[in-house]
């Protein structure tokens, strides 16, 4: 993937996802609404059910509440917050330090070992989901 790509790719999904967090925190009223395919088509929760209110909780500063309802969301909280402003550095900066923490991440997480603990915490963050009731 190029430099520009993968630049233009996490701004936009960082935009779209704080524009959808916006939107659950000030204009959601049902809170058991799921954009989730996986939930509402079999109904269990996905390995990133929760995300969205975990992604909350931790702005919110309750990082423990935050670390129950899913530990992705504080990953995904983390990279939304600070992924633009990196990339926006970059640009300005005429830097590719974002590209290069990305290629060396991709690079760590081929490695068979490291691939295959992350694949056993997915799949055990996901039964702790569906035992949770997400």
């Amino acid at each position: 993937m190029t430099k520009n790509k993968l630049y233009a790719i996490v701004f936009i999904a960082c935009f779209f996802g704080l524009a959808y967090l916006f939107y659950k925190i000030n204009y959601s009223e049902s809170s058991h609404l799921t954009v989730c395919i996986i939930k509402n088509v079999t109904g269990y929760a996905c390995p990133s059910c929760g995300t969205t209110r975990a992604v909350q909780l931790f702005l919110q500063g309750n990082f423990a509440a935050s670390l129950k309802m899913n530990p992705f969301g504080i990953i995904v909280a983390i990279l939304m917050v600070i992924s633009p402003i990196w990339i926006l550095f970059d640009i300005i900066a005429k830097k590719d330090t974002f590209y290069f923490w990305y290629k060396k991440t991709e690079e760590i997480i081929r490695t068979k070992w490291i691939a295959i603990t992350l694949i056993i915490l997915v799949l055990l963050n996901w039964i702790w989901n569906i035992y949770k009731g997400l």
